[in-house]
């Protein structure tokens, strides 16, 4: 089973008991226990061998992880800044001016992206900054949680792998060959990365032109009524500053701690760029460290302005734990099973695929775009996709001056985070949802219909973009058939 499509079948398992029982928990240890019945059987080590590596090899070890350890610690940081804006009237506050300032329910949304796309540093700093902040706005206009969720997730992952600037910018430059400038090559790569700037599109064409379909739609029809009647009861206690200001810490804290995790403030006292700070970094420390800054200085600052004693304060820590506790569970149980399909040999035969498809130059970056989607919905992982898909591109096309060579490059870029974005055990999809603080199963079955058509019009341009070799001509294809399916969808709700 090792090396072989069976390698697939527990992520695949556990995506289609989600989806089927509305069940997340339950769905993904399921598949990990059938990755450990695989792992098992493939080396003949019999029930001790199972037990052992889906508790010891498996949850102990993702739970141990360092890297997994700064994540989760990120998580309860931001879910007890979140309780503690909540707790001093920030964000009631901010609703309350957002209601006088932003006037429309569409008003609401495009804030909602225009922030989303000001916070490219991280994705998972990304979904939990702007769920925390814009939720009282977009209830007060009645949006729903899944919408907004969409929102969230949809300015998180794309934002990031076109931002220069990012945790991602520094993952993919890190995937790259030795003696490749890392850097350089992801700027190549970003106006090739149909999935990103479509999906930006997209979020345009469906808040501008008023136009909703599938499950989506029934949810905001039921948010109409209800959010409305809820954010007539909110009571604004705080004022702005107590929602602007911790944001903005945080904001600077992570960027800071980004850099120090880079080696930006040391090298003998010779600073680096900012570029190289970034491309160096290592997320997890660095938003660990940023967060736990912010968290004190917000606590000082909030003491300051007399709105919450220094005993509220702490009691916000078991409350902001508690609030982070269904995601923190999902993302382990989700990290063990990326954990079950790696020992299974998912890599390398993702590998092979690529590899067999060489015959067909001008489809490659369609066909590399496809598979990288199917690797990273199945394991739940665009920088595990980046690490498998890049290097094999680069390999396959050793000329630098091959103009196939960066699309096919960015193709498996834009894949990796089409695949995360529909995937229900990616942990950007699950911050998502938590910082939405909507049902995980309603963002995922709600936002696949919208990333799936997205999906379809960005792998007919990697196709025009194989035979016209520049990314002008597919990207006017691409707005132009995303105009139009919302066109189509509007005339057929009226």
């Amino acid at each position: 089973m090792i090396g072989t499509f069976w390698a697939l079948i527990p992520a695949i398992l556990a995506i289609a008991l989600a989806l089927i029982f509305k069940e997340v928990y339950s769905s993904l240890f399921a598949g990990i226990l059938i990755g450990g019945i695989f792992y098992a059987v493939s080396t003949a080590t019999g029930f001790t061998g199972f037990l052992t590596h889906v508790f010891n090899d498996g949850l102990v070890a993702q739970l141990s992880d360092s890297y997994n350890a700064g994540i989760l610690i990120f998580l309860v940081v931001l879910g007890i800044m979140v309780v503690l804006m909540n707790k001093a009237g920030g964000s009631a506050a901010f609703g309350e001016w957002a209601k006088k300032h932003i006037k429309t329910k569409a008003g609401a949304q495009i804030a909602t992206i225009i922030l989303g796309i000001l916070i490219f540093i991280d994705d998972y700093f990304n979904c939990l900054t702007v769920g925390s902040v814009m939720r009282p706005v977009t209830d007060k206009h009645g949006l729903s949680r899944e919408k907004l969720a969409y929102l969230i997730d949809s300015t998180a992952a794309p934002i990031c792998i076109i931002a220069p600037v990012s945790s991602w910018a520094a993952a993919v430059a890190g995937f790259a060959g030795e003696g490749e400038n890392g850097f350089t090559l992801f700027c190549k790569a970003i106006p090739f990365n149909f999935y990103a700037i479509l999906t930006i599109i997209m979020m345009f064409a469906l808040v501008l032109m008023k136009v909703e379909f599938g499950s989506m739609a029934k949810f905001e029809k039921a948010a109409q009524i209800i959010n409305s009647d809820e954010a007539a009861t909110l009571e604004s206690k705080g004022k702005v500053i107590d929602l602007v200001v911790p944001i903005l810490i945080l904001i600077i804290s992570c960027v800071i701690g980004m850099l120090y995790s880079g080696g930006f403030f040391s090298k003998d006292g010779a600073y680096l760029n900012i570029i190289e700070g970034f491309s160096n970094s290592d997320a997890s420390v660095g938003l660990a460290l940023g967060s736990f800054g912010a968290l004190i200085i917000t606590v000082f600052f909030y003491m300051f302005r007399k709105v919450l004693s220094f005993s509220a304060a702490m009691g916000c820590i078991p409350e902001g734990f508690k609030a982070m506790v269904p995601a923190i569970l999902i993302l382990v149980l989700a990290w063990t099973l990326k954990g079950m399909t790696d020992s299974l040999g998912a890599k390398e035969y993702v590998a092979g695929l690529v590899t067999n498809a060489q015959g067909l130059k001008s489809f490659l970056p369609a066909i590399i775009f496809i598979i990288a989607c199917g690797l990273a919905f199945a394991t739940g992982t665009s920088w595990g996709t980046f690490g498998i898909l890049i290097p094999i591109c680069i390999a396959a096309f050793p000329n630098v001056a091959d103009p196939i060579r960066i699309i096919s490059i960015s193709a498996c870029m834009a894949g990796a985070v089409c695949g995360d974005h529909c995937s229900p055990i990616s942990d950007t999809t699950i911050m998502s949802s938590a910082g939405a603080q909507c049902n995980h199963v309603n963002h995922v079955s709600t936002q696949l219909p919208y990333a799936l058509s997205t999906a379809a019009i960005s792998f007919v341009c990697y196709i025009i973009a194989g035979f016209v070799h520049n990314a002008v001509v597919p990207l006017i294809v691409g707005a132009a058939l995303i105009c139009g399916m919302c066109l189509f969808f509007k005339k057929k709700e009226n």
